[in-house]
């Protein structure tokens, strides 16, 4: 990867990660080439205790498997500290606003990452809170899985720009966060859904503005095999999200991802899930166990692209330090 130089690296340091709308494609670029640089560390077996002192309430309102150790274990690696915090357990369930939950918070902790509905809610949380908030996930984005996303491309392909992505299913937080992320750091994008389904109209507006500004190409239809076309990368996600488990998921019968419809990409293109999958449903095992699949190191770079955000979000450390 390209390393930002530390002349014109911005600063996010005290920053919220909300959406990825906030962000351009230098800071983007910044918080991915830090994460390379901690996944090589790591790998390398050199710790980058760059968080100590440093402790991390967790607010959960979902259930979760990557968010909630993704993000503990990359506290405990970087030095720091996380606390779980059940939403159902604190007194934002008993009426505390968030505004005084926000306040309170911020005279114990160092930031808050929040898994929760609203992305309202979020946000008003950041307002009132003095320290940096983390959009764990929202109903209507889910950033951090977008950089985990562009990570893991950029590992398989080399680069970003230039590659086209088909998203094929629902139109949820997901789809918006990576539509957001591709056209920002200059991918193309198709995405497929049921006639309903599209992704939310205000996030498309958006968008456009951004790929009208990056020379992007943004194609939303309802018919896959239009989508694949040319594509570097498939990607799918659950048809009903949670909250959603009454949705009639008849409608996404066209839209599993399987075999034929691979095939019909380029050859080489590679198969992601943000996971959960739901085997058979929205992805056949053929395609999730094959070796164009890159479902567990997706996966596994929520870890490292999160790492990240902590150390620019909370941290205090010299640039240079960064890329040491």
């Amino acid at each position: 990867m390209n390393v930002v130089s530390t002349k014109v690296t911005p600063t996010l340091q005290g920053g919220d990660l909300l959406s990825l709308l906030d962000y351009d494609a230098n800071q983007i670029r910044h918080i991915l080439d830090v994460a390379a640089n901690l996944k090589a560390k790591q790998k390398q077996g050199k710790p980058m205790k760059l968080l100590e002192g440093k402790t991390l309430g967790m607010i959960f309102s979902k259930p979760s498997t990557r968010t909630r150790i993704s993000f503990q274990t990359s506290m405990y690696q970087l030095g720091g500290n996380a606390i779980f915090l059940k939403e159902d357990d604190m007194q934002l369930s008993r009426g505390e606003s968030v505004a005084d939950t926000a306040k309170v918070l911020s005279g114990y902790l160092d930031g808050i990452m929040i898994r929760t509905y609203s992305q309202k809610m979020i946000e008003e949380l950041a307002e009132h809170a003095t320290i940096p908030v983390i959009n764990g996930l929202t109903d209507m984005y889910h950033p951090c899985q977008a950089l985990a996303d562009l990570l893991t491309i950029e590992e398989q392909k080399g680069k970003l720009a230039g590659n086209k992505i088909a998203y094929i299913g629902d139109g949820n937080n997901v789809t918006h966060s990576l539509l957001i992320a591709a056209a920002t750091m200059g991918m193309d994008v198709a995405i497929a859904t049921p006639p309903g389904c599209e992704p939310d109209a205000a996030v498309l507006h958006q968008v456009k503005k951004i790929t009208a500004k990056s020379g992007t190409g943004i194609t939303v239809c309802h018919d896959p095999d239009v989508a694949v076309q040319d594509a570097d990368v498939i990607y799918t996600d659950v048809w009903a999200s949670m909250g959603e488990e009454d949705k009639d998921i008849n409608i996404f019968s066209r839209f599993q991802v399987n075999r034929g419809l691979m095939q019909k990409a380029k050859p080489d293109a590679i198969f992601m899930h943000c996971l959960p999958a739901h085997r058979e449903l929205e992805v056949t095992a053929d395609v999730i166990d094959s070796k164009q699949s890159v479902v567990f190191q997706q996966a596994e770079n929520r870890l490292h692209a999160q790492k990240a955000v902590l150390v620019l979000l909370l941290g205090d450390q010299p640039q240079e330090l960064l890329y040491s």
